[in-house]
């Protein structure tokens, strides 16, 4: 099994998992042959790849953090909560419930799970960036809040502050939001402005609990300070807030923007551990690149020394060393074998890309 990019999907391959739609659909089933019409149709839909089977690699399972249908109701319902505000219609109450059920089984999902390493590859998508954002900054923090030990109540409101960071900008204007270019110092100071409207707007609406509302008032300040709005410092920043934090740069360095590609997981990893002490809690960074998968299992990825192969385990002390099926050369394919790059003799071996 592997996990291949949406636009190279051929005639014959094999569907490894279940393929769900925009409303939780169940579009094709696990075991599926491709054809060309099936090819067209499953391009349709916003997903960037599907996991297929592959008899070289044979035998490596499937590890998502949450499954395509809980992931799409969840970014749906973001979406209708923008919208509305967006077009200066009211939320209801019951949207916003209904948001928090959908944190809820996120949290049960993680929870539950016996994989101690979130698996981020099936959340990676390449539009609607707002929506799939949010549901991936609450899955990255409530991952990190469940690596800590926090509570059902906390992950769930740490989830739900998380999943409406960013209900702000729909208060920031239009043109200053969708700039593909630099922001100019007037601009700048517009959108800083969103994380305290995102905050207000919750409180003013009763909404959320009192943690998620500091959560999204405190997820862009600085661990040794000068963030916004408050310039608050260290544990004076709200646990939430720092755990958001984390998660929403995390994942906006990982995703392809139409202004410039996404990068490599290693190196927005790398990042992080950068801004330990200044950007972030270097206690919460430390649990982070325990907890987050950055190549995660089925990924297809190309070796410095030529080799390709797919990610087969992930181990928490080693998070940019996974261990790699090999089953190509160059462009030859090879009778598999397995590299561990945690291991002393493959130290000088590092992952240099992605690919199909």
């Amino acid at each position: 099994m592997r996990f291949v990019p949406i636009f190279c999907l051929r005639e014959g391959m094999i569907i490894a998992s279940d393929f769900y739609g925009d409303q939780g659909e169940l579009v094709l089933a696990r075991q599926t042959v491709l054809d060309i019409e099936l090819i067209k149709k499953i391009r349709k839909f916003r997903c960037n790849g599907l996991y297929v089977e592959e008899e070289q690699i044979k035998n490596i399972p499937i590890v998502n953090t949450i499954n395509s249908s809980l992931r799409t109701k969840t970014v749906n319902g973001i979406k209708e909560i923008f919208i509305c505000k967006e077009n200066n219609l009211p939320v209801q109450k019951e949207q916003f419930a209904e948001m928090e059920d959908q944190v809820e089984t996120i949290v049960d999902v993680i929870l539950k799970s016996k994989e101690m390493m979130l698996n981020m590859v099936d959340l990676k998508v390449f539009d609607d960036y707002t929506y799939f954002h949010s549901v991936n900054v609450a899955v990255l923090s409530i991952g990190l809040g469940t690596a800590m030990g926090l509570d059902k109540n906390d992950l769930c409101n740490l989830g739900f502050g998380a999943l409406l960071h960013d209900i702000g900008k729909v208060f920031v204007p239009k043109d200053i939001l969708h700039k593909q270019g630099p922001l100019n110092d007037n601009e700048f100071i517009e959108m800083k402005k969103h994380s305290y409207l995102g905050f207000e707007y919750l409180a003013s609406e009763y909404v959320g609990s009192v943690g998620a509302q500091a959560g999204i008032l405190d997820h862009h300040e600085k661990f040794s300070g000068g963030g916004y709005p408050n310039n608050a410092k260290g544990e004076k920043i709200s646990l939430y807030g720092r755990i958001i934090s984390i998660a929403d740069v995390y994942d906006a360095l990982t995703s392809d923007r139409p202004y410039r590609k996404g990068l490599l997981p290693s190196e927005a990893v790398e990042y992080i551990m950068g801004g330990t002490g200044n950007l972030f809690d270097p206690d919460l960074v430390k649990v982070f690149i325990r907890k987050i998968a950055p190549y995660p299992i089925g990924t297809a990825v190309k070796l410095s020394n030529g080799l390709v192969g797919v990610v087969t385990d992930n181990f928490e002390s080693y998070c940019m060393r996974p261990n790699i099926r090999i089953f190509k050369n160059g462009d030859y394919q090879v009778k598999p074998f397995d590299i561990c790059l945690a291991d002393r003799k493959a130290l000088n071996i590092t992952i240099v890309d992605y690919t199909k």
